[in-house]
């Protein structure tokens, strides 16, 4: 009975040590991948000569920043509230976002269908990078 409680404990012991290693590496990651898209939204923003570039740190001002770079109106920025909706406010949301980046795309002389990039993991990384520092 001793010897189960002591592999038992040391078998949590490794779960634990792997849970919190996989969360700091997702951690991280979630950070980087924020630093690279506010780097990215700042250089769109002063590609497209839009003021307040700095806005591309702050969570939900970076949206009312895309709005603003879409040459659209602030107030779509309260879509995210619609998010709070069960399936019809994220799906208004992601639509509402796709055609703001379109705008966003067409501003930095990208076709609008090329935000349509955004649903493909990885790849939106990539189409983010190409609207910023690209030469067109």
């Amino acid at each position: 009975m001793a010897i189960n409680l002591i592999t038992d404990l040391a078998g949590l012991g490794a779960l634990s040590a792997l849970t919190g290693t996989l969360l700091i590496i997702s951690v991280i990651g979630f950070i980087a991948v924020y630093i690279y898209c506010a780097i990215a939204m700042m250089a769109i923003a002063k590609k497209t000569n839009t003021d307040k570039a700095w806005m591309a740190w702050i969570p939900i001002a970076n949206l009312y920043l895309v709005t603003q770079i879409a040459e659209e109106n602030g107030w779509w920025t309260l879509m995210v509230f619609a998010s709070f909706i069960p399936f019809i406010g994220s799906l208004a949301m992601l639509v509402v976002g796709i055609w703001l980046l379109w705008k966003v795309a067409e501003r930095v002389d990208y076709p609008g269908w090329t935000s349509l990039l955004m649903l493909v993991p990885i790849v939106n990384l990539i189409a983010l990078g190409l609207w910023a520092w690209a030469k067109k």
